[in-house]
């Protein structure tokens, strides 16, 4: 079997903003702009007023498809050009005979084809990750298994327990509230996103413990926003209220700040979303950084995953794979590495995104019970269907003459 044909598209929904706050992939409110990429409210970074995307679909030349997506929430046209551009050339007409072997040949081709030109993360890697999903998939499809099951054997789980990323609301009152109404929902963990002052999120933690007492897990998300300097206060401050775990606490590219924080504060730290490779991850390893380890599927793949998950074993690390903005590929793709994964006893859910996902999808992903339910189609088990156009982005370009 060859592979006939490699495309990529990019997705941008409409989404509200203002009720996404709060949550993975909206975590903080945005500054008022002409632009539909604006910066936090929180720290310096940009979000998209949209709900944007990239999907990738692989086509066999028996007619079989292979979807995947990359991690893509700004500038998804910049990934899909790189797949029809860069990664295209490198794939088509490649013999494909499913194996995970195969796979990871095809994999490091692709990372081949631009390493020498120094594109070793970003957008290059995003593309590159999505192309491994439908790999993946494809895959599936051709063995007539899951993914997990390609993995991991008849190992594999058949659901994996979910917590609540975010808890959105205008006040803790209104977060607490929703709080309650996913606790009857039977979810026991929550993750509380740094996004407004340390006063308002200590107050809301100290709501759930009143609440819920010790049976709530509440993990926090730092946005990247601490000073190594003077963040002591605030992570101990942390410690006094036995938090899961302090997400994403300075920033990401700083491994040697990461362990002197990891040093002295007891909460267990976490990481992950931010990079692709191993290589970015090897001096937190080396220095004992973190204690759970957040893969992102549309930024580092399955491929790289499985890997991550094997040396987060040996170094006793919990795996609890990230999920931000996505559709149908992404979510199932997480699920299949968790599902895979002895040391993953967590994966992220946030409903709104669930939701969008599953309007695209043939057979809905399914959380019951605070459990992810693992898609038994062969491959992914993530279908498309109907796929939107994206719609226009209002860039607010500046035009002016040359000098």
């Amino acid at each position: 079997m060859k592979i006939a044909a490699v495309d990529a598209f990019p997705i941008r929904l409409p989404r509200d903003t203002q009720q996404a706050a709060g949550s993975a992939g909206s975590p903080t409110g945005l500054q008022a702009s002409r632009f539909d990429y604006r910066w936090s409210q929180a720290y310096p970074a940009l979000y998209s007023i949209h709900f944007e995307t990239a999907l990738v679909r692989l086509t066999a030349d028996d007619g079989r498809e292979g979807w995947g997506e990359a991690q893509a929430p700004l500038a998804p046209e910049v990934v899909c050009a790189i797949v029809e551009m860069l990664l295209r050339p490198a794939l088509a007409d490649e013999e494909f005979s499913g194996s995970p072997e195969r796979i990871r040949e095809l994999r490091q081709r692709l990372y081949s084809t631009m390493r020498v030109r120094g594109q070793t993360g970003g957008f290059m890697l995003d593309a590159i990750s999505g192309v491994d999903l439908a790999l993946w998939d494809l895959a599936g499809k051709i063995a007539g298994k899951p993914a997990a099951e390609l993995i991991a054997g008849a190992s594999a789980r058949k659901s994996l327990p979910a917590y609540l990323s975010g808890l959105t609301g205008a006040d803790n009152s209104e977060r607490l509230a929703q709080a309650e109404k996913h606790w009857e929902e039977g979810f026991r963990t929550f993750k509380l996103f740094f996004d407004r002052s340390e006063a308002e999120l200590f107050d809301l933690i100290d709501r759930l413990r009143r609440r819920f007492g010790s049976a709530a897990r509440i993990a926090v998300d730092a946005l990247w926003r601490l000073n190594e300097s003077d963040c002591r206060p605030f992570t101990e401050a942390l410690d006094e209220r036995g938090i899961l775990w302090l997400e994403c606490p300075l920033p990401p590219e700083d491994a040697a700040a990461h362990a002197r924080l990891a040093a002295y504060v007891k909460t267990p730290l976490a990481l992950g979303e931010s990079y692709r490779t191993r290589f970015e991850l090897q001096p937190f390893f080396e220095r004992n950084v973190f204690a759970w380890l957040q893969p992102d599927l549309g930024r580092c793949g399955i491929t790289e995953a499985v890997e991550w998950a094997r040396l987060a074993q040996e170094a006793g690390i919990e795996i609890a794979p990230h999920v931000s903005i996505a559709m149908g590929p992404q979510i199932a793709a997480a699920l299949h590495l968790a599902a895979a994964t002895p040391n993953s006893p967590l994966v992220e859910y946030n409903p709104k995104v669930l939701e969008i996902a599953n309007r695209y999808q043939e057979q809905p992903i399914v959380m019951q019970a605070a459990r992810y339910v693992l898609p038994q189609g062969p491959g992914l088990g993530a279908e498309m269907r109907n796929l939107p156009p994206a719609i226009p982005r209002q860039a607010g370009r500046i035009t002016g003459h040359r000098p």
